[in-house]
């Protein structure tokens, strides 16, 4: 039908009728004050020491001269299109499995432009509309976007914080009804670091077998464990979940610090394989959305990601070291305990709305999340990234505590629980 564009810029039929757009994309798109703020500062050239910086292609890193070159196999120039994706693609993501002493095949895996897809993806598979998928908090706000968009709702249950992270068993049993699909993780998780316990998963597995419900797990953290989580890295959180059925989420952003490649995938395990997998083909087939030359270079960056993971522990460990040194002459910040990943949580005193910290913390030049972008409490928790540069980053931590030491005199870490 045609349309015209009117003077305030809506745009109407030739009928004069109002387009209509679907509930679902009914955003809120308008910048945040925070947002504009940081653009501003940005804008005007004034310095900002970013603790936020989770981009690892411009956190200067070494990524070699011939990385590109993967790209110009000539047999990305034939199109043969594939709805699980190439399997010499597929059989590098089974190689990589094989480093952590898990085996699969590859007819177990489909691959997806990103992890934000394969989500997508599963979603569809797994619910209804209305369907419920259980998701622990803090976690990952791209997640409510996703959901609403494949008609899914999500309800969050609380880790708990007690001298670690862990999940509260009871109180994903009380989160269960009958709508609940799925339960979703992200191991370790973002932004807690919190890797899953072997009880915790017997614990979920026990659920799961008992309701009927699949598990979901985002492993795209698996190769960053911290000092505590080396030991919970050793095998991919698939092992001991006999009887479930397991679809986990991965891809090459983290794993071989490669967002731009838009490359990633699922893996299913468990009851019912074959059956799902038939399905997700039909899923992948409907968009074909793999490209070419990503998939015939994805085998190599595997095969090669050991230089940039190097990189990105060195950093993250010496950034977290340069954190807790600080932190020690600093008595009204908590770290909180991390295991994995590259964030870590600090617990400061609930006098204001972090909203308000963050923004008064800017001024002094230093950019960070409050901790309510990941579902924490709206006072109280701040988030910091420990990717960016060395000497960025302990400028910022220094600007951080120096304004919390004087914002927040007369507490001090006993204080904060």
């Amino acid at each position: 039908m045609p349309v015209l564009i009117v003077p305030d810029g809506r745009e109407q039929d030739v009928t004069g009728r109002l387009m209509r757009f679907s509930k679902r994309t009914e955003w809120n798109t308008e910048e945040s004050a925070l947002a504009r703020a940081h653009r501003e500062r940005v804008g005007a050239g004034l310095p900002v020491a970013d603790l936020t910086a989770s981009n690892p292609t411009r956190c200067g890193f070494d990524y070699g001269a011939k990385l590109l070159e993967s790209l110009k196999d000539d047999r990305a120039l034939d199109y043969d299109p594939q709805p699980l994706g190439l399997k010499s693609a597929r059989e590098a993501v089974c190689k990589y499995y094989l480093g952590h002493d898990v085996h699969v095949g590859p007819e177990q895996v489909v691959l997806t432009t990103s992890t934000s897809e394969a989500y997508s993806y599963l979603f569809r598979l797994l619910c209804d509309p209305g369907a419920e998928i259980l998701v622990p908090q803090p976690g990952y706000p791209l997640f409510d976007f996703l959901a609403v968009l494949d008609d899914v709702r999500l309800k969050n249950v609380p880790l708990v914080y007690d001298h670690g992270w862990q999940i509260d068993p009871e109180g994903f049993r009380r989160a269960i009804t009958a709508e609940t699909r799925a339960i979703m993780l992200v191991h370790p998780n973002n932004p807690t670091g919190h890797f899953t316990k072997p009880w915790e998963a017997e614990v979920l597995a026990g659920l799961c077998r008992e309701l009927g419900l699949s598990l979901i797990v985002d492993e795209v953290f698996l190769d960053y464990p911290m000092q505590g989580g080396l030991e919970l890295k050793a095998a991919s959180f698939t092992a001991g979940l006999e009887g479930v059925p397991v679809y986990v989420v991965s891809g090459l952003s983290k794993i071989a610090g490669l967002p731009q490649m838009k490359a990633a995938w699922v893996v299913a395990t468990g009851p019912q394989r074959a059956a799902a997998m038939e399905r997700l083909e039909v899923i992948a087939d409907t968009f074909l959305s793999m490209n070419a030359p990503v998939q015939w270079a994805m085998g190599r960056w595997l095969e090669e990601r050991q230089g940039i993971q190097e990189q990105i522990r060195k950093r993250v460990q010496a950034n977290l070291a340069e954190l807790d040194r600080q932190l020690a002459t600093e008595p009204v910040v908590r770290r909180l305990g991390v295991e994995g990943g590259w964030y870590a949580i600090l617990r400061i005193a609930a006098l204001k709305p972090d909203e308000q910290t963050v923004r008064e913390l800017l001024d002094e030049g230093v950019w960070v999340h409050p901790g309510y972008f990941f579902g924490m409490p709206e006072a109280g928790w701040l988030v910091v990234s420990l990717l960016g540069p060395e000497a960025e980053f302990s400028n910022g931590v220094t600007r951080l505590l120096n304004y919390l030491g004087t914002n927040q005199i007369g507490y001090k870490s006993g204080d904060l629980v």
